[in-house]
């Protein structure tokens, strides 16, 4: 019993790898090029305040918003932003902002990976009765990040213009394997429109899926409009944002679908093996000689994955407790891949 408590407690401890999550790429305004994987749905929860004084007491005024995104495969996305509060359309006054959008990853692969990564992002917000876009650069380089991007807008604001431009510009320093540093500013290309910043403490929770900020920015919401502009309320808005992931497959047995049998991949005698525990690939990096087999097996109580970034090289599917998996590689290269319910497990094996 306490060998298994041990173990439990090892479990919740241990160091993960670099996350994947996007909270340690962006910062606050900025949408990121990172994309769910298919089968992914992701929830940030995003919410800034301002305390004011009251009549014997101080009186918080909430700005919420909502993201909820589903990943379709070859680096697509379908989302949507949802603030309750929002101060873009004030004549007449509009407070619930939702924005439908789509983001398609054109260059780059998974969050974090060195050199370039391009997204296009179409969206429609509701509020504006405005049809938006946004095309986003990040280059990753180390622990810097840093993004720029070009926002269109058929009615700028909800006005008659038929078309305004904004940019932005932001950059994440990662300081530690699970703190960042972060800020970003950006504006319409409008003498009378005042641009919004931002400034945020970003973290990985450690052998979790999920991250979290703490933050401070004059926008109130992170739409492609409302994260260009600074809100009328005049003042600076603090808050956080928290990220979940939610791999769709790991709910089956609510439906009475068992897991799946092991995948158990090639045969053959394996070169090298890598366990999978703690809530990380424990051998980050294996090499091997092409035609050689690498085998992953599963000591977790968790289902994972083997997704490689080449969505050209086939993946393991759900791995399940207990469970192993093994591939050949036949061809000289090298494979970078992650777990996909726990983006930030990453792992790498090099064929010469």
């Amino acid at each position: 019993m306490n060998r298994r408590v041990c173990r439990v407690a090892l479990a919740l401890l241990a160091p993960a790898p670099l996350a994947g999550q996007s909270l340690l790429y962006r910062s606050p305004n900025m949408g990121g090029t990172w994309v769910p994987d298919a089968g992914v749905v992701q929830f940030n929860f995003l919410h800034r305040f301002y305390v004011a004084p009251s009549a014997g007491d101080h009186k918080v005024t909430n700005f919420p918003t909502f993201t909820l995104a589903a990943g379709l495969g070859k680096g697509l996305d379908l989302g949507l932003h949802y603030a309750t509060n929002s101060l873009l359309i004030t004549s007449p006054y509009t407070p619930n902002e939702t924005e439908l959008f789509a983001r398609w990853r054109v260059w780059g692969g998974a969050d974090g990976s060195p050199g370039f990564a391009v997204s296009f992002t179409p969206a429609y917000n509701f509020a504006a009765q405005s049809v938006d876009g946004d095309v986003q650069v990040d280059w990753n380089w180390q622990r810097l990040t840093l993004a720029g991007s070009i926002r269109m807008t058929q009615h700028g604001l909800g006005s008659d213009q038929k078309a305004r431009a904004a940019f932005a510009e932001g950059l994440v320093l990662r300081a530690t394997r699970y703190i960042a540093f972060s800020g970003d500013v950006a504006s319409f290309l409008n003498p009378t429109v005042q641009a919004a910043w931002s400034a945020a403490v970003n973290f990985q929770i450690p052998g979790a899926p999920h991250t979290f900020s703490l933050q401070a920015s004059n926008a109130g919401t992170n739409t492609i409009q409302g994260a260009s502009i600074a809100s009328p309320f005049g003042k600076v808005l603090y808050g956080f944002e928290f990220t979940i992931p939610l791999h769709l497959k790991r709910f089956g047995p609510w439906f009475g679908k068992e897991t799946a049998p092991a995948a158990t991949g090639d045969a053959g005698t394996a070169a090298a093996t890598i366990d999978v525990r703690s809530m990380a690939f424990r051998t980050d990096s294996v090499t091997i000689q092409a035609g050689q087999t690498v085998r992953w097996s599963n000591a977790d109580p968790l289902i994972h994955t083997v997704t490689f970034e080449d969505p050209g090289v086939a993946g393991s599917g759900e791995i399940p407790v207990g469970g192993s998996y093994a591939k050949r590689f036949d061809m000289a290269g090298v494979y970078h891949y992650h777990c996909t319910p726990h983006p930030f497990m990453k792992g790498v094996v090099v064929v010469k």
